[in-house]
């Protein structure tokens, strides 16, 4: 009998059932909306820094092989050096730009980069509507109005970001649900910064824009 008395004291009532259960419920509607910012602030990082990784490698190939170099984006995955560049695309592609004119030196494809590998919410914006970045044997920007892809035109930027006076461009990569964005800009000479343009720059705050 007592033994029989322990058990039933020992287990859950179905009031206390009901409540834990309303209790664990209220914490996870509590939860969710948090996560799903959390991971739509993850994508924006990850598509951002691999934009910002695909522009360093143009610039890097630019300077290692002392030769002009194009970054550009395009919508569909390149195989080759000839696609078509567009301001808003889902993939980056680095390629060499040809020294000679008679076909003996042809734009080769260097290295090729998804940025919708993070959900097709993503969005980048480029500031002044650049289809292509051209960089010099020296790393720095320059123009081209054919520097190969189809519809690129590398043009050099004529106006600063937010607080910076230098000029340079920008990119703005945004994706639905995140609660910030991210821009990365890449100035006339070939300088490279990530930063947050809801943050101003300064001495103490060097991820601001």
């Amino acid at each position: 009998m007592l033994r029989a008395r322990a058990r039933r004291i020992a287990g859950f009532t179905l009031l206390e059932m009901v409540i834990a259960v309303t209790i664990f419920a209220l914490l996870v509607a509590l939860t969710v909306p948090t996560m799903k910012v959390w991971v739509a602030n993850t994508k924006v990082r990850a598509v951002a820094d691999s934009l910002q990784n695909g522009i360093r490698l143009a610039q890097t190939e630019s300077l290692r092989r002392s030769r002009q170099m194009v970054f550009a984006l395009t919508n569909t995955n390149p195989t080759s050096a000839s696609f078509t560049a567009v301001t808003q695309g889902t993939y980056w592609a680095v390629e060499t730009y040809p020294l000679m004119t008679d076909g003996s030196d042809p734009a080769t494809l260097i290295a090729t980069g998804a940025l919708t590998a993070a959900g097709n919410t993503v969005q980048i914006l480029a500031g002044q509507g650049q289809s292509a970045l051209c960089f010099n044997s020296l790393g720095r920007l320059v123009a081209n109005p054919s520097p190969g892809p189809v519809a690129a035109v590398c043009t050099t930027p004529t106006t600063g970001a937010n607080n910076n006076t230098q000029p340079m461009f920008t990119y703005v990569v945004s994706v639905a649900g995140a609660d910030h964005n991210l821009q990365v800009e890449v100035a006339m000479g070939g300088q490279l910064h990530l930063c947050d343009p809801t943050q101003t720059a300064s001495s103490s705050n060097p991820y601001g824009c």
